[in-house]
């Protein structure tokens, strides 16, 4: 319906006639109104006089003004800050203080312990923690958490293939995955909080009950190899770094070891050894059920029913080649030297850069040292060269102010910080073309050197609340609360709660954070490199450069270039 259309439709008027001014329509009105007093009824001249009141006030405020309203002549007659009337009084949802924060954990007799966290809604996230990943390699062929990881949600005792599984949750909305790291390997669901039973059914089928088929093994082989080799080919070189700057940081030992399956392996790994690992690390006390968004006492009830007396396929027996040890820091480098002129996937090229990772040895995370050097790392910060965005991304961290502003020809730096229980790597990379790696690593060590000295108030506050908001916003996210919940009781057998983590953040000081990093400061450097490494300075330098005062790099004369 036209604008015109529409406005006559709701005031109930004619047309006014093209070219017509309004005084003439006016005039009209009058002479009608004129002849109605001689012609009609007075009934009728006080019909003609409610619509000529009508059309004024239309003229005057507006069609809005003279709308009718089904209860009343006008307007309602009530306030926007009082309650509708004949409205029935609402009812929210309540719970106990204590309740709405606590995070619930019960021990079941065979040594499995379920967490559970409150948290309103139609779906859940549930899964199974195992203490179990790539640092529980060394008495075994690496690469074993990489083939479960994707062996994970394949055919079991109750389903013939990954469609069946797939099928049965999409029944109730849900989705399930398998992550592993350093450290852990998480089953996780997330589904409609009706399909409960259903879920922890199946959770335990895929952890207890897996076929490991001969041709599900062949086909995980083939994932494998592909992830290798899209490792070593993607433009983005951290997941590499990564890799390379653990083992050079833990030689050998725990979280040094590969957490991607190396090619020599891939033929090696059949489910005679995947069951031998299985026998050892997947056993009830290495293990945490949790889940958000469900009650306590019904999660319970499910693992009693579901997890309590399952014989798992590998059979029961007591875990031998459980390896315990500690993690050794080593330090040291490692460098790959690689032609990465190509590659650009798009037809925009990137330009040929050398990475740079040094790291230093920090702390674990169940030391009270944590928190401030979490507090520094978010000091630190930084980014890539073209990030965009305000305070909240990061611009007024050191490595944008000291490192990415004032060298426009460094295309990148972060810092990262990398904690387990029982060590700790606080790192930065860098990139720039390979021609000024020389310059970059000798920024890069005064940068750590610089951490030693006293924060200012302001940086400090500003790193505080940073992490303070970003730690919030990450735990509004159901699966992210499910981690929290898994990793802290997995590792600790309890959870900090996030207020009682962001009073800890408060209490940081300019002294905790110079008194952390004056001890970092003592370990040997770890370095990764990647790249053209011509120009790249020798490890006795960069070490040296660390343990000097100012953080530059030792001079070099050379007569030929």
């Amino acid at each position: 319906m036209p604008p015109s259309t529409l406005l006559r439709a709701l005031t109930g008027t004619r047309p006014l006639t093209r070219g017509v001014s309004v005084s003439m329509q006016q005039r009209n009105r009058s002479r009608i109104i004129s002849g109605s007093l001689h012609g009609h009824s007075q009934s009728n001249m006080a019909t003609h006089m409610s619509s000529f009141r009508s059309w004024s006030r239309v003229q005057r405020f507006g069609i809005a003004a003279c709308r009718q309203y089904s209860s009343s002549s006008g307007y309602p007659n009530v306030s926007l800050s009082a309650p509708l009337p004949g409205i029935p009084k609402p009812l929210f949802a309540s719970v106990d203080g204590q309740e709405k924060h606590e995070t619930r954990i019960t021990t079941l007799e065979n040594g499995l312990r379920v967490a559970s966290q409150n948290k309103f809604g139609q779906f859940c996230t549930v899964g199974i923690l195992v203490n179990s990943g790539s640092r529980h390699e060394a008495k075994y062929p690496s690469g074993i958490a990489h083939f479960l990881e994707k062996l994970a949600f394949s055919s079991t005792s109750q389903y013939g293939s990954k469609d069946e599984i797939l099928l049965s949750l999409e029944k109730h909305g849900g989705i399930c995955d398998c992550q592993t790291s350093r450290d852990t390997t998480m089953y996780a669901v997330s589904a409609e909080v009706k399909g409960l039973d259903t879920v922890v059914s199946l959770l335990s089928d895929a952890v207890l009950q897996p076929r490991l088929l001969d041709e599900e093994i062949e086909m995980t082989r083939m994932t494998v190899r592909f992830e290798l080799e899209d490792l070593n080919m993607r433009p983005d070189p951290e997941p590499l770094l990564t890799e390379m700057i653990h083992a050079a940081a833990y030689r050998g030992n725990t979280v040094g070891l590969p957490r991607f399956c190396p090619v020599q392996n891939v033929d090696s790994i059949d489910r005679k050894l995947l069951h031998t690992y299985l026998r050892s690390y997947y056993c009830p006390e290495r293990m945490v059920l949790a889940g958000v968004g469900i009650e306590h006492e019904q999660l319970v009830e499910c693992a009693r029913k579901y997890l309590l007396n399952v014989k798992p396929v590998w059979g029961v027996s007591k875990p031998d080649k459980v390896d315990r040890s500690v993690a050794q820091y080593t330090g040291g480098i490692i460098k790959m030297e690689k032609d990465m002129s190509d590659v650009s996937l798009g037809p925009t090229p990137i330009p040929e850069l050398t990475h740079i990772m040094i790291g230093l040895e920090s702390c674990s995370f169940l030391e009270d040292d944590f928190i401030p050097f979490a507090v520094l790392n978010m000091m630190m910060g930084g980014g890539g060269s073209f990030s965009a965005g305000g305070p909240g991304k990061g611009m007024f961290t050191r490595l944008y102010l000291n490192v990415l502003n004032r060298h426009h020809w460094m295309y990148n730096a972060t810092s990262y910080h990398h904690s387990y229980e029982d060590s700790g790597l606080l790192c930065i990379h860098a990139s720039a073309d390979p021609r000024q790696v020389r310059e970059m690593v000798e920024i890069i060590t005064r940068e750590f050197i610089q951490m030693a000295g006293t924060a200012g108030e302001m940086e400090l506050e500003r790193a505080k609340t940073q992490l303070k908001s970003m730690l919030m916003m990450n735990l509004e996210s159901r699966p992210v609360i499910f981690e929290d919940v898994g990793r802290q009781v997995l590792a600790t057998g309890k959870r900090k709660l996030p207020h009682e983590l962001c009073q800890l953040i408060s209490n940081v000081t300019a002294s905790d954070v110079k008194r952390v990093t004056t001890k970092m400061l003592r370990s040997k450097p770890a370095v990764a490199a990647l790249g053209d490494l011509t120009e790249l300075p020798s490890y006795e330098h960069i070490q040296a450069a660390l343990s000097s005062k100012d953080g530059r790099l030792p001079r070099t004369y050379r007569l030929f270039r």
